[in-house]
């Protein structure tokens, strides 16, 4: 997954930029680096696991840095939309799941899910770079699969993320499931916890759009 390090420092990849000769424009541009009201360039992305967002053919187009200090109030900060990125238009991971999902994606919240989902051995896992899911990622998984798994976390935010999403697969005609994970608030937890077979047989399990929605009402209503 190419996995880094980006240090707790304002200024260790911007010298090393400048350096190769990029200007503070084009880092800004890149989302790489900022430029404060003083008017120095700073480093976007500090005391973070870094994962690159790579796309179809190989290329890094992005980033995802995942907060390890405790220090952030985000626990992700992901590029925004750059000259050559746009979120709305990539899934991280697809790089490495297209070739292992013709019959079924698996469909992730964070990085660190499908990282692990990947270890484990179901490599047809995707997650969509912190943002809700968009029609264009729907459109994008119907050239690759026949059906989503969703894999949300299991918090009210997991659950109510999955019923919006569970809509958009409808406007594109994508079969979905729904992934029930109970004692564990998302896959990353859920296969540390009861290991790669409990999961293969919770994705067997899975429940249809329609089971979903039911069990949300009865869960409320007697």
């Amino acid at each position: 997954f190419g996995l880094g390090y980006a240090p707790n420092s304002f200024s260790a990849l911007m010298p090393e930029l400048k350096r190769l000769g990029y200007t503070e424009q084009e880092m800004k541009q890149g989302f790489l680096c900022g430029i404060s009201q003083s008017g120095r360039p700073y480093d976007y992305f500090r005391d973070r696991v870094m994962f690159p967002v790579i796309d179809t053919v190989g290329h890094v187009v992005a980033f995802s840095g995942r907060d390890v200090g405790g220090e952030s109030k985000a626990k992700y900060l992901n590029s925004s939309d750059t000259p050559g990125f746009s979120k709305r238009r990539n899934l991280f991971a697809l790089n490495f799941a297209k070739n292992h999902c013709t019959e079924q994606l698996i469909l992730c919240e964070g990085n660190m899910d499908v990282v692990s989902l990947h270890a484990a051995g179901f490599e047809n896992a995707v997650a969509s770079l912190g943002t809700a899911l968009t029609d264009e990622q729907a459109r994008i998984m119907t050239k690759y699969t026949k059906q989503v798994v969703i894999a949300y976390d299991s918090d009210a935010a997991g659950q109510h993320a999955a019923h919006r999403a569970m809509d958009i697969f409808a406007k594109v005609g994508l079969d979905v499931r729904i992934l029930n994970m109970k004692d564990a608030k998302d896959p990353d937890e859920y296969i540390k916890k009861f290991g790669r077979d409990a999961f293969a047989r919770l994705l067997k399990s899975s429940s249809t759009g329609f089971e979903f929605k039911l069990n949300s009402v009865l869960s409320k209503y007697n």
